[in-house]
């Protein structure tokens, strides 16, 4: 098993999906399957920033060929989490070494490959830095036990044995539950500014912690992922009529509300009864996963 970059552009010719797959040709094919049932970490430019970006880490499960491209798979992934940033290729001087030539200039033939392996202390340098940003909101619950560390990396988290850091102890944290779950809400709640896209509502109490809540589209026990593109900033009434299927969303963010609802709740909505989305296209709910809520949730 070896830890890589997996390279990703928006609106790839590929087809990818970040959180479940990503798609690449045959001269890739042996470095993926070294990393099977390990961490990957996403790179590449984004829209809205120039340079490019370590943005995400998944852990890869399996591969299978494209039935409908000659020499293509896919690798399926699992466990998904964005960054709390992106992180700049540049900066702290860099964290691939490979990356750079001697004089501090980008390695141009490196820098072309789309799956390249990673160094374990590369690897954890990347965590640490993904996962470093304290949540400016507090939970409007705290469920956390007061000892709970869901929230930040264990000061121990770096065993260090002949100058090598041992990776299995940031590896609990990132499939620790409970971290995942309030890296998500961090996210969420970042991404909509802490306002509830079917209402517009933006609710803070006394303390500063903001009312809305982040919902998963596909329930994580049902298969879901934590990926933003997963995601809505929901307040909490909304919330729990989004979970049980009494509202739902259409590809164009419409509002679609049951028949089954034994009261009008358009007043609530917005007056458009459209959702509010991030302008970025590759943080909005991904149509896939808002079909799967209609198809699979919606009381109709």
């Amino acid at each position: 098993m070896s830890n890589a970059v997996f390279y990703h552009k928006p609106n790839s010719i590929y087809d990818d999906d970040p959180a479940r797959k990503y798609h690449f040709p045959k001269s890739y094919l042996s470095r993926v399957q070294k990393t099977l049932d390990d961490w990957i970490v996403y790179y590449g430019p984004l829209n809205n920033k120039k340079g490019r970006f370590y943005t995400a880490i998944a852990r890869t499960t399996c591969i299978e060929s494209d039935p409908n491209l000659s020499e293509h798979y896919y690798v399926f992934l699992e466990d998904y989490i964005d960054f709390d940033r992106p992180l700049r290729y540049t900066e702290n001087g860099g964290y691939e070494k490979k990356l750079f030539k001697e004089n501090g200039l980008p390695n141009g033939g490196y820098t072309q490959q789309s799956v390249r392996y990673l160094e374990i202390v590369e690897f954890q340098a990347l965590i640490e830095a993904g996962f470093s940003e304290n949540d400016t909101w507090p939970p409007r619950y705290d469920g956390l036990e007061e000892n709970d560390t869901a929230l930040g990396f264990e000061e121990n988290t770096q065993a260090s044995i002949a100058g090598m850091f041992v990776e299995r102890p940031i590896v609990q944290q990132i499939v620790n539950r409970p971290f995942r779950e309030a890296k998500f809400r961090q996210h969420i709640r970042q991404l909509y500014d802490r306002r509830c896209a079917f209402t517009s509502l933006r609710l803070i109490n006394g303390q500063g912690r903001p009312e809305v809540e982040a919902a998963h589209i596909i329930p994580v026990e049902q298969g879901g992922n934590d990926s933003v593109q997963n995601g809505l900033a929901l307040s909490g009434t909304v919330h729990w009529m989004f979970d049980r299927g009494l509202l739902s969303l259409t590809d164009d963010y419409e509002i679609l509300a049951s028949r089954h609802l034994n009261y009008d709740v358009s007043h609530l909505l917005n007056s458009d009864m459209k959702a509010i989305v991030p302008k970025e296209h590759s943080k909005r709910p991904h149509p896939e996963y808002l079909a799967w809520h209609r198809n699979q949730k919606f009381k109709a």
